[in-house]
């Protein structure tokens, strides 16, 4: 990746960073696929005048729409609500660091299909990241039921993410990434409003307050529209495996994020985890070891 693509990669962890806060404030109101409904749609509203800005014309028939459905279910539908689900069960906090694996099952999941090489550079740097995760938050994992099937779900999500990612990378690639990201969109709102009608029946539920609406707000305009055209930026230019190294950076933003909006401590666990993520994302780009070898070091 080239410096405008680390740049992209650094502000969309920024932007998912405060996902897991958003839902997490968003919750107390609303069950979890009315949430999901509601952060989908709210984000297809804001993109849709772009798609007319920059005269991109809607897909044509099923054809056209196929492959944005398929992604808008494996990168929307199922990830959004597992996670939104695990987060019932496990903190916020903990959610974010399991959503860090999914480096390894996109690098697993290309390397699978024969998309990128597993190569032994990528495999060490995925692992190396998730040491730093580990030591950035410094969870003890204690596998109680409720915390067993958080956990399950939110592992379910990253795999959903790893597939989401080889499929942009073959079926999305050409599409202009406001399209992308707009056309993903619509099907996945659509998608979960039949869903949340089923089983949150969201015209029965109690209107929520103005802190609610402005987390809802946030995730839909931030953490949606704006981050998925990154993504799909990112996706074009570089590929799925690279794209999903910004959940290994996701937990460094939202400890920055508390630090500077409120006023949070950071510890010297969480230095050192970050410097450790930021080493496993050096290894993983490989350049400065091509410089050592220019140089005659390595």
């Amino acid at each position: 990746m080239d410096e405008r693509d680390w740049s992209r990669l650094v502000l969309l962890s920024v932007l998912w960073g405060g996902t897991f806060f958003f839902t997490g404030v968003a919750l107390k109101e609303l069950p979890p696929l009315t949430l999901v409904f509601l952060r989908l749609s709210i984000a297809t509203l804001i993109l849709l005048p772009l798609l007319w800005v920059n005269g991109i014309r809607l897909p044509a028939g099923v054809a056209g729409w196929r492959p944005f459905a398929v992604m808008a279910l494996i990168n929307n539908v199922i990830p959004f609500s597992l996670l939104v689900m695990a987060q019932t069960y496990i903190p916020s906090g903990m959610a974010s660091v399991l959503n860090a694996t999914t480096p390894v099952f996109t690098v697993l999941v290309a390397a699978a299909f024969g998309e990128e090489n597993l190569i032994l550079r990528r495999v060490a740097g995925v692992l190396l990241g998730l040491c730093g995760v580990i030591i950035l938050k410094g969870y003890d994992f204690d596998i109680s039921s409720n915390q067993s099937i958080g956990i399950a779900l939110c592992l379910g999500a990253t795999i959903s993410f790893g597939f989401s990612a080889l499929w942009a990378t073959r079926k999305l690639a050409g599409t202009p990434p406001i399209g992308a990201a707009t056309f993903q969109l619509i099907s996945a709102s659509l998608m979960m409003a039949v869903l949340a009608s089923i089983f949150d029946r969201p015209w029965q539920l109690q209107m929520p307050g103005l802190v609610t609406w402005l987390a809802i707000l946030g995730i839909a305009s931030l953490s949606t529209a704006l981050a998925f055209i990154l993504f799909f930026q990112i996706v074009t230019r570089s590929g799925a495996s690279n794209v999903m190294l910004v959940t290994l950076l996701v937990p460094v933003s939202a400890i920055l994020l508390g630090y500077f909006f409120l006023g949070e401590r950071i510890e010297a666990r969480e230095i050192v985890g970050a410097l450790v993520i930021a080493s496993a994302l050096l290894v993983m780009d490989g350049r400065v070891f091509r410089l050592f070898r220019r140089s005659g070091i390595a």
